[in-house]
């Protein structure tokens, strides 16, 4: 079975990981629209790191839950692909191989001049963090006004175009392009299912809409797939 799965803020939510935009995103009366922006960056690069380090804290200190657990099940029996919104890592400690991250990766570093990435969770211990090469790191995510990274776009949408089951887990859908992926999926013939506590632009088009938490909503789509027999 060829699974895609599109993920946001809520599977993590249920591992203590607040959104970090609006009044969770809070930190020093600065929010993330503040903070996180490549002029922000510019203008105060030790700030901005002090805020990373603070969110690194929290997600640090986090460890995957049910639905992390269950979708690196899944990818032992199934052709199955996450796309993720999330830059926190816990689909990878989960035990999922197949993840593509559309915003990037808190623990991952780039250099601003050369461009070198590379992982690094002792980032924090000296502010800046610095690349072999002498400039300034910054995090590798994908700031306010960034475009997002064109191979993890088109390889998205390549897996949306030839999936058979399109899941949806905690995500609004209010952030493009990731939002339209599930109606490419829909356009080539995939079901829907759709796992949030609120209906999302993408309740109109679910084959299955389960409005609960991550982990009871991928619960009972692992009890469907059961059913259904092997791949």
């Amino acid at each position: 079975m060829r699974i895609r799965v599109l993920t946001g803020a809520g599977i993590s939510a249920e591992s203590g990981i607040p959104t970090f935009r609006g009044k969770d995103g809070l930190w020093k009366g600065f929010r993330a629209e503040d903070l996180a922006t490549p002029q922000a960056f510019s203008k105060n690069p030790i700030k901005v790191w002090e805020w990373y380090c603070w969110r690194r804290q929290i997600i640090g200190q986090a460890e995957p839950n049910e639905a992390h657990k269950l979708l690196a099940d899944w990818e032992r029996s199934h052709d199955l692909w996450i796309i993720t919104q999330n830059v926190d890592g816990l689909h990878q400690r989960a035990g999922s191989k197949n993840v593509i991250e559309l915003h990037g990766n808190i623990w991952r570093l780039r250099c601003t001049a050369c461009g070198k990435v590379w992982e690094d969770e002792k980032a924090c211990s000296k502010i800046p963090p610095r690349c072999e090469c002498g400039a300034i790191a910054r995090p590798d995510v994908v700031w306010f006004g960034e475009a997002l990274p064109s191979e993890a776009i088109r390889k998205s949408y390549e897996l949306a175009g030839d999936a058979e089951i399109f899941i949806v887990v905690g995500t609004s859908g209010v952030v493009q392009p990731a939002a339209n992926l599930p109606f490419v999926a829909k356009s080539f013939g995939a079901r829907i299912y759709v796992v949030n506590p609120q209906p999302t632009i993408h309740t109109e088009i679910a084959d299955l809409f389960l409005q609960t938490s991550a982990s009871e909503g991928l619960r009972r789509i692992d009890e469907l797939l059961q059913s259904e027999g092997p791949s």
